[in-house]
């Protein structure tokens, strides 16, 4: 009986329509796991990057969508706020491990569980939350990019990363060649025909210009335009010097599989985009100046906030603190032009 009230459940949340999933207000960190739910309600696939943050098996985290499906579907008010989500999936996952549930707030950027809210009574309206509530205000914004799901190929170092965005976003078609649009309709059935080498020529057009086709967060290919994003107000240790590949691994770890936010501010010397980064409604450059993985970059960025974050890992010691003397990855650099690195 108890089972088939559970499919019963399930089946009634297949009913739910998009907008459930994302309630109107909703913070970054909730939109993206109830985006996530519904992915999961139409494919029965998990997250790509979640296993990185959890220690139970795909199949194990198959059913945690499940769950929290069924448990979407009773919430009254659906979530809004990060605390009201954590909350839920506490609930929810109460009787699984630990690290699972922590790993699963953390991939989320919501709050640990130890310090999740208590839910909102239901007659109290949600309050509004900011965009992006930890993010202090900077220059003008000069673009929003909405990215693909993050590579793990794609960050280079601890403040550089690659990220493709789906050229059918606003202001994005108008902009691309119409060769490349029908390099990538070509390559498509080549690939389909099993004609690789045609497809390995045709991408290599494609990837010459500027774009790649890369599957959505839906797993479909779809044809994205590539950015190169040099993370705003910080200077992470460069790969050779202590702390660089930790450095690396600390945003690929920020970033990996999730749908990311970017405010352009800039294009610097190198043709890169400069901005801030947001990943579920995590601020990507506060947590890497926490951690201790990166610098404030004071000369291109004097936002105060940036400065206290370095300073609070300054005091804890943390990541490349906890070295007597760092060297300034902008004094590495120039020493190693003057070839006295």
């Amino acid at each position: 009986m108890g089972n088939s009230i559970y499919r019963f459940l399930c089946g009634v949340c297949s009913d739910l329509s998009d907008a459930a999933f994302t309630p109107h207000g909703a913070h970054d960190s909730v939109a993206a796991l109830g985006r996530d739910i519904l992915n999961f309600q139409r494919t029965k696939q998990v997250p790509d990057g979640l296993s990185r943050h959890v220690v139970s098996s795909q199949n194990a985290q198959a059913n945690w969508y499940k769950k929290l499906q069924v448990a979407w579907k009773k919430a009254r008010p659906t979530p809004t706020t990060p605390e009201d989500a954590a909350q839920l999936v506490v609930l929810t996952l109460k009787n699984h491990q630990k690290a699972d549930v922590e790993g699963f707030l953390a991939f989320y950027g919501l709050p640990h569980p130890n310090g999740a809210a208590a839910s909102a009574p239901a007659h109290a309206p949600p309050p509004a939350p900011a965009a992006h509530p930890t993010a202090p205000t900077h220059k003008p914004v000069k673009a929003e990019l909405h990215t693909l799901p993050v590579d793990a190929k794609a960050v280079a170092d601890g403040d550089t990363v690659t990220v493709y965005v789906d050229v059918s976003e606003r202001g994005e078609s108008g902009s691309v060649p119409a060769d490349i649009k029908k390099a990538a309709a070509e390559r498509t059935k080549a690939r389909a025909a099993r004609n690789y080498p045609t497809a390995d020529a045709l991408q290599k057009t494609i990837a010459d210009a500027g774009y790649r086709q890369v599957p959505n967060a839906k797993g479909q290919e779809v044809l994205a335009r590539k950015y190169r994003i040099r993370l705003s107000g910080i200077d992470a240790p460069e790969s050779a010097m202590p702390y660089g590949k930790e450095a690396k691994e600390a945003l690929l770890k920020l970033v990996e599989g999730k749908c990311l936010t970017v405010h352009v501010y800039d294009t610097d010397r190198y043709g890169r985009s400069v901005g801030d980064l947001h990943a579920g409604g995590v601020f990507v450059q506060e947590q890497m100046l926490k951690k201790g993985f990166a610098w404030h970059y004071a000369a291109y960025d004097k936002r105060p906030e940036l400065a206290k974050w370095q300073s609070q890992a300054q005091a804890a010691r943390k990541g490349l603190w906890a070295s007597k003397k760092p060297q300034e990855p902008w004094e590495y650099r120039k020493a190693k032009r003057n070839g006295t690195a």
